[in-house]
């Protein structure tokens, strides 16, 4: 397998890298997004995901290991092949897709071309736990174990984290303050990645 191609860009489409590699230029099948961090002349990195088939050889590339990584558990789903999963990235990032599967988030994934509203139902059961656990769940959790940060600081930084506008990250901590203080009056903390999910599912029914 090849696990990273490093070189000079040669040449840039929307979504499609060439790299050149000692002296053999590699084209990579890319999301946009990573398409945009490139630029033709500078070396580049990328993560990088050997797809065989019996008329190809398709080498996909990521902007780091983690999007390699969900790009292939993405594929243990069925139905789910390469092209189908790179559009799923080009949509969401990685943690953006863990937190839709975690809280089972069908709009998430029918917002990615080619998924349907079934296709969702099943990719969320199919998916469930494959993907781990969302970092900005993880730093959340992290927060409030050592928190000297309201958690309202810490949901608004995760939000945001996540590729919510401010406003929009203010207005889901309000939809969900009535939970977090429920929790505070019965004698215990603001539980900070169940109030992100509840945060996640307010934003989704507003859009």
């Amino acid at each position: 397998m090849i696990a990273f191609v490093s070189g000079p860009v040669a040449a840039l489409a929307p979504t499609l890298a060439v790299i050149e590699v000692g002296g053999v230029g590699m084209a990579v099948q890319c999301t946009p997004n990573t398409v945009a961090g490139l630029r033709t002349g500078e070396t580049a990195r990328l993560a990088t995901s050997l797809v065989v088939r019996e008329d190809s050889l398709t080498l996909y590339g990521f902007a780091d290991d983690d999007e390699r990584q969900v790009f292939e558990l993405l594929q243990t789903a069925s139905g789910v092949g390469p092209r189908l999963a790179q559009a799923m990235l080009g949509v969401h990032s990685p943690d953006a897709l863990r937190l839709a599967v975690e809280s089972g988030d069908e709009k998430a994934l029918t917002a990615v071309p080619g998924i349907g509203k079934k296709g969702a139902q099943k990719l969320l059961l199919e998916l469930k736990g494959k993907l781990g656990a969302a970092s900005a769940v993880v730093g959340a959790q992290r927060a409030a174990a050592s928190g000297p940060a309201p958690w309202t600081d810490q949901l608004t930084a995760a939000l945001i984290g996540l590729g919510y506008a401010a406003r929009d990250a203010d207005d889901a901590v309000d939809a969900v303050t009535p939970q977090a203080e429920a929790a505070i009056a019965a004698g215990g903390s603001a539980p900070v990645p169940q109030l992100l999910r509840a945060a996640l599912q307010s934003l989704n029914r507003t859009r």
